[in-house]
């Protein structure tokens, strides 16, 4: 979402922690809340759906009722169901199923590896972000600019970028223009294209805070058919010892998540 800065000119300054909670951190929140009513065939109270997404029963409480006011849940007798307004998005209890999959697929990997990970492909010449999978121990890097418009500073974009041919890697930064995220953010679309030319097929792709400081991230690629697509990993700067060997983990049992992964590409 565009926003007009004005503030007064004057030498940029890069955050030092993550952003404050934002709209874009309600709507997480929210899509955690129904991936897990989802789950629950036969409904669920408030407290343990907010167990189950990692949110205070609180927040929980007041998303469940907006969630419900607008048709997306409905309540019967202290237990959460999906309401209309969600099937007639989901499309069909197939999809959700899948989705559902798909989340457990990451679940446990972020319990195994102990750390949030994440599911995104390109399509239409956007980056998606489809499924994160994270807990408040070990929480997804916040989303302080928009992973779309920054993914020459994330390992998730830079990844799906490399797996692109040089024309659809020009036609992307010609719409989303290297700048700088923060100190570490990679110079300029030169720099980006040598990179992303010089990186070795289905290698992991590392970034040290390139996107947020204080956090480093791992993608590996995965290409199916004509569709790129990445799972990543994040943690705090002070563990980047542990990143490479975590994602060699990842790596090794990617063979099992791509049947579920594979039928993410149509969601």
């Amino acid at each position: 979402m565009a926003t007009v800065d004005t503030a007064p000119a004057g030498p940029q300054v890069f955050p030092s922690e993550p952003h404050p909670t934002t709209l874009i951190g309600s709507v997480r929140r929210a899509m955690r809340l129904l991936e897990s009513v989802a789950r629950h065939e036969h409904g669920a109270p408030a407290k343990q759906l907010a167990r189950e997404a990692g949110l205070a029963l609180p927040t929980a409480y007041h998303l469940l009722r907006t969630l419900a006011h607008e048709g997306y849940l409905r309540r019967e007798k202290g237990l959460f169901f999906l309401g209309e307004a969600t099937e007639r998005l989901s499309g069909s209890g197939a999809e959700q199923k899948r989705r559902s999959a798909m989340a457990d697929a990451l679940e446990r990997w972020r319990d195994s590896i102990g750390a949030p990970v994440y599911y995104a492909v390109y399509r239409d010449g956007e980056i998606e972000v489809q499924c994160v999978a994270d807990t408040p121990g070990n929480p997804a890097v916040e989303e302080w600019a928009d992973f779309r418009e920054t993914g020459h500073a994330h390992a998730i974009g830079q990844c799906l970028l490399s797996q692109l041919d040089d024309e659809a890697r020009r036609d992307h930064l010609d719409r989303y223009p290297v700048q700088a995220v923060t100190p570490y953010t990679v110079r300029d679309d030169q720099a980006l294209m040598r990179r992303l030319e010089s990186t070795r097929r289905m290698q992991p792709v590392i970034e040290h805070q390139e996107y947020a400081l204080g956090a480093v991230c791992a993608a590996i690629p995965i290409t199916m058919g004509g569709t790129a697509a990445a799972v990543a990993i994040s943690m705090p700067s002070h563990q980047v010892d542990r990143l490479l060997p975590a994602a060699r983990r990842l790596q090794s049992g990617i063979s099992g998540l791509l049947g579920t992964l594979a039928l993410s590409i149509s969601i």
